[in-house]
């Protein structure tokens, strides 16, 4: 029998279903409402959602809502939208507030146990007193009030007695452990901010060590999967768990989703929105889910990419190479063709009547041959690009050059007879005259080496071309030098915006995905078009040099 080939988190799960430590599995998705999910996001949704699909479980949404300066509905909406986006649906949702009794409640238990008290300390005098990995921390003077003093105080922080950082609640653990976070972490800290679901209610927040593992026990979850950069956090979370006596969640670390040129910080993604650098959080450059939704890529494509980079416990710098070519692999087999030309140059036909008009039937999609088709007008007056003409050609050259033949895709040969130029001596039209023999489906087919495309001049519709390059040029944007802002390897031209011709059939198209503009690469209709204007961006190019 062939071996199952399985990643440490399917080894986990299976081992503990096989000795009936659980009878289902539940994960869950935690984001922190305070801004947009991000292609790492991805990774953890198909990690989450899938090990639960796999396993016959489920997956809770928990917003981490404990921060409510920074978080908004507007954050809470779009996270729904993009997780819906990628096919997968949560069985519960849930929010960290909506625990804000239970975990005030166990506070104060810790703080009649001696296990939690008031301080008095400011930030900086906290930060100081936690000493280094080297050095043991240091008391603070206020560690040793009683718990009756503890638990009036607390009462009082809550009650709004006292302003933002005049006190915070700090578990009372060792402030010489090794681990730097049992260092007396602060549980609650006070903040008079309204909160986006409970309003004025609280003026105190508990931190996330005190509240995601609880969370976690609340919610019965079985298998609490999150990035690498926490696996420091976990005995704090296992410590929590054992000291409140509730269920026993456990924590699993994964690593991380590093891309080049690709920057995953939502504080500093937030920076360029406020800055205006980008346009706003769904800027087709971002690496958001909405940005690139909006790009083109597809949710399958996302899914691929995350089944193909695997689940491990180490950090690597994954190629974006990789990303684009399974977009590139899903529109290929989904998208419809069109012919646009982005860089015109005039073509006339010499022996083609005045004002006749001959319509072409041509396959949406190749890999469909028998499928839906579109008409195309060919008329006397042509476009094709600049670039797939040149009038001194090398002797492998076999797209349109003086005396040479091409076919114009999905249509007749044509032959280059006369090239016309500008007083500077520059080519502007091509005067060419067709082989009538050599239409599709009638007389004697006739191979010729070059196939180009084109439009027709008078059939034509213009169109803007936003064409979008990587917004960075530092590969590894990790490593920016100290000297350095990230800000200083922006990428000056990872929008150029230009004029398109093409075929009226693809201003008819749904726009559910991304259509393929021939010889080109894959474009997809903007949310920014109107009835005046079309405007495509660019999702990828049909192919680069990446290779498995």
């Amino acid at each position: 029998m062939e071996e199952k080939n399985l990643n440490f988190l399917e080894e986990i799960i299976e081992k503990d279903l096989a000795e009936g430590k659980y009878e289902s599995i539940l994960t869950r998705f935690p984001p922190e409402p305070n801004g947009y999910l991000h292609l790492g996001h991805a990774k953890s949704l198909c990690i989450n959602f899938g090990l639960a699909q796999k396993y016959g479980g489920k997956t809770n949404l928990r917003y981490d809502d404990t921060n409510p300066t920074k978080e908004d509905t507007e954050y809470v909406d779009a996270i729904k939208e993009d997780i819906k986006w990628l096919g997968f649906q949560w069985e519960k949702e849930c929010y960290a507030s909506d625990y804000f009794d239970q975990l005030y409640e166990w506070a104060e238990q810790m703080i009649l146990k001696g296990q939690a008290y008031v301080d008095d300390q400011t930030q900086e005098e906290i930060s100081q007193g936690r000493g280094t990995v080297e050095t043991p921390g240091r008391e603070s003077p206020w560690r040793n009030r009683t718990p009756e003093e503890n638990l009036d105080l607390f009462r009082r922080m809550k009650a709004g007695e006292f302003a933002d950082g005049e006190k915070v609640l700090r578990a009372k653990i060792d402030m010489a452990h090794p681990n730097m976070m049992f260092r007396d972490p602060i549980l609650y800290r006070i903040k008079h901010a309204r909160h986006h679901r409970t309003g004025d209610k609280w003026c105190i927040y508990p931190m996330y060590d005190y509240t995601h593992g609880q969370c976690d026990s609340i919610e019965n979850i079985t298998h609490s999967i999150c990035t690498l950069e926490f696996d420091v956090h976990r005995p704090l979370y296992d410590w929590f768990i054992h000291t409140l006596g509730i269920f026993p969640s456990h924590q699993y670390e994964f690593a991380r989703l590093n891309l080049t040129y690709t920057l995953m910080s939502k504080r500093k993604l937030l920076e360029l929105v406020q800055k205006g650098i980008v346009s706003g959080w769904d800027d087709p450059r971002m690496p958001t889910l909405c940005g690139v939704r909006r790009r083109g890529y597809t949710a399958e494509a996302l899914k691929a990419f995350c089944e193909k980079i695997g689940v491990s416990k180490r950090d690597q710098l994954m190629d974006i190479q990789l990303l684009e070519w399974c977009v590139r692999q899903d529109l290929n087999e989904r998208s419809n063709r069109y012919m646009v030309v982005q860089d015109p140059l005039k073509v006339t036909i010499t022996n083609w009547e005045k004002g006749k008009v001959e319509w072409f039937d041509a396959p949406l999609n190749p890999a469909d041959p028998e499928g839906p088709s579109r008409k195309v007008p060919f008329t006397g007056e042509i476009y094709i690009e600049k670039a797939d003409f040149m009038e001194d050609a090398p002797k492998k050259y076999f797209r349109l050059k003086p005396d040479g033949e091409v076919r114009f895709k999905y249509s007749y040969i044509v032959k280059c007879d006369e090239v016309i130029k500008d007083a500077n001596g520059n080519v502007t039209e091509l005067k060419c005259s067709i082989d009538p023999s050599s239409k599709p489906g009638a007389g004697e087919w006739r191979s010729v080496k070059g196939t180009i495309h084109w439009v027709s001049a008078e059939y034509a519709k213009s169109i803007e071309l936003r064409n979008y390059d990587r917004l960075f040029t530092l590969a590894d944007m990790s490593q920016v030098p100290d000297d350095k802002d990230y800000k200083d390897f922006l990428n000056p031209d990872s929008l150029t915006v230009t004029e398109g011709l093409a075929e009226p059939a693809l201003l008819e198209d749904d726009g559910r995905i991304a259509v393929q503009f021939e010889r080109t690469g894959y474009y997809i209709k903007d949310k920014d078009s109107t009835a005046g204007k079309t405007v495509f961006n660019k999702t990828t190019a049909l192919k680069d040099s990446f290779k498995f």
